[in-house]
């Protein structure tokens, strides 16, 4: 059954200064979150999909890749020690230890499943358990890109409407964006990950197209035509440049952040906040409904 997209890791330098751009840009921002392994997290969650806000705050409690041990620290910490951005996807799964034996099958990573607990707190400030198993994945060609699944055990006391509210009426996650020079070299990696056998392929780039939102691996001149933006030069292989995502309407975003003061662009029916301006993150909003 194909993965469709759980959520994803922006990594920053400052936690509460990022928490406070996405405010202006009119998300709701959960509370901070504090990793045992040494990272922070804020939440961003909409439905079925969540925008990990995330630095690291402590690292010297990060432990160090091992032979079957991927350290989710220690991946963000290289990440960040040369920019900020997204760093990470991760897709649904209802079973992370088959998941990580099919990756480890397909020859992209033999790694142990990973699993934690924490506290979470409902809207009414109730205590309730989390708990979450993640399975890692390695595209070998792309070093400054992770993936991963992530099974909840508890997704009834982590999803809930009332944090799902954002004054931008953001509702559901489109799309993940890569850019690569040549995304016809990920095609077998991307089917691997996503389990859809049939990608999407064109003259500028592949797309896995799941039930819970799309991962589009484009060339950076069809990035910068369709967004505005000129991706950044990888070292190697993908890298995750920017998030699509649907919204109820436009002109009362576009209203926002011009009175918050946020420099956007305007792509045809899309609203772009740039890198410069999202913490090393292009965020695409776009009216619900419309591809």
């Amino acid at each position: 059954m194909p993965r469709g997209l759980d959520h994803i890791v922006h990594a920053v330098h400052d936690l509460d200064a990022a928490a406070a751009f996405y405010q202006r840009a009119g998300f709701q921002v959960g509370g901070r979150n504090v990793h045992p392994w040494g990272t922070n997290n804020r939440i961003v969650q909409l439905q079925d999909f969540f925008i990990e806000i995330l630095s690291v705050a402590e690292p010297e409690k990060i432990p160090a890749h091992g032979p079957r041990d991927f350290s989710f620290g220690a991946f963000q910490r290289e990440y960040l020690a040369h920019r900020q951005g997204l760093s990470m996807l991760l897709l649904q799964s209802s079973d992370a230890a088959a998941d990580a034996r099919d990756f480890a099958a397909a020859g992209f990573g033999d790694f142990d499943v990973f699993a934690f607990a924490r506290d979470g707190r409902r809207p009414d400030g109730s205590v309730v358990k989390l708990a979450f198993s993640l399975a890692f994945a390695v595209d070998p060609a792309s070093p400054e890109a992770g993936f991963a699944v992530c099974q909840h055990h508890f997704p009834e006391n982590f999803w809930n409407a009332a944090f799902q509210r954002h004054g931008n009426g953001a509702r559901t996650a489109r799309a993940a964006l890569l850019v690569a020079d040549n995304p016809s070299d990920h095609h077998i990696f991307l089917s691997a990950l996503t389990g859809v056998r049939d990608l999407s392929s064109t003259s500028i780039g592949v797309a896995a197209r799941t039930p819970g939102g799309d991962i589009e691996i484009v060339e950076p001149v069809s990035f910068r035509d369709q967004f505005g933006v000129i991706p950044a030069t990888a070292d190697a292989g993908a890298r995750f440049e920017g998030v699509r995502i649907a919204v109820d309407e436009l002109d009362g975003v576009a209203r926002l952040w011009r009175g918050n003061g946020l420099p956007f662009t305007r792509q045809g029916d899309r609203l772009v906040l740039p890198p410069d301006v999202a913490f090393g993150a292009t965020l695409i909003l776009e009216r619900r409904g419309e591809a």
